[in-house]
């Protein structure tokens, strides 16, 4: 059997890891584009924390899907404000449009040039920004996958950007920041990690490795979703 897999460089994980963010900024004086959907109140944790070690951030925020007008104007923005990484806390949408625009970054050209399907599907020439993932909810695992999925109104279907140098350089996954969800939330999420880990372990890709995390998976949803739904937890 001959089967690949990819991850995030590197993943942390465990409650209260998102105060390991610091120590995942490389030097001082980075400028960095915090990509989120969240209010200021919630996102002002990681504001204060690159804030203290060094970092320039500048936000930017992301509502609903990330559409590709909308990461079209987010990456030149940031390229004018010059920022040279990038931190995406949120959930799927908020990382699909971290990774888009750490990718857009360093590889000017239009979106379109390398959108899958509707665009000509070329692959980047430069590697893309440095880009944190920071998920706040479950569910899409877009914090270890090398694409990103965006919206286009115009030809009202979604589509991909894809790179295997799209994967996040580090991943954050603190289960605290999901207590706050709403129940509905929970629930919708939740449901969307026990089909992914389904379709995962039926697929005809899938392999020894992907088999062992797929069956822990879904024991642990399963075990556990109603209660998170009940009490956050």
């Amino acid at each position: 059997m001959i089967f690949e897999f990819a991850t995030a460089q590197r993943i942390l994980f465990g409650c209260g890891t998102l105060r390991e963010l610091p120590g995942l900024i490389p030097g001082t004086g980075r400028r960095v584009a915090l990509i989120t959907g969240s209010s200021a109140e919630r996102v002002a944790p990681v504001f204060k924390a690159l804030k203290e070690c060094g970092a320039e951030p500048a936000a930017f925020s992301v509502s609903g899907e990330p559409t590709t007008d909308r990461i079209n104007t987010l990456a030149r923005q940031a390229r004018e404000q010059q920022c040279d990484m990038v931190v995406a806390f949120g959930g799927g949408s908020v990382i699909d449009a971290g990774k888009a625009i750490a990718a857009l970054l360093t590889n000017t050209r239009d979106l379109m040039d390398y959108l899958e399907v509707i665009g000509k599907g070329e692959p980047l020439s430069e590697d893309p920004a440095p880009c944190i993932a920071i998920p706040t909810t479950a569910g899409t695992g877009a914090e270890v996958t090398r694409n990103s999925v965006l919206l286009s109104p115009e030809h009202n279907v979604k589509v991909s950007m894809r790179h295997p140098k799209m994967l996040p350089t580090a991943a954050i996954v603190d289960p605290e920041l999901t207590l706050s969800m709403p129940p509905e939330v929970t629930a919708s999420t939740g449901l969307d990690a026990f089909i992914q880990l389904l379709e995962a372990f039926v697929s005809a890709k899938a392999n020894p490795l992907t088999d062992g995390i797929c069956r822990e998976g879904i024991r642990r949803v399963s075990r556990s979703l109603h209660r998170a739904y009940k009490d956050g937890t």
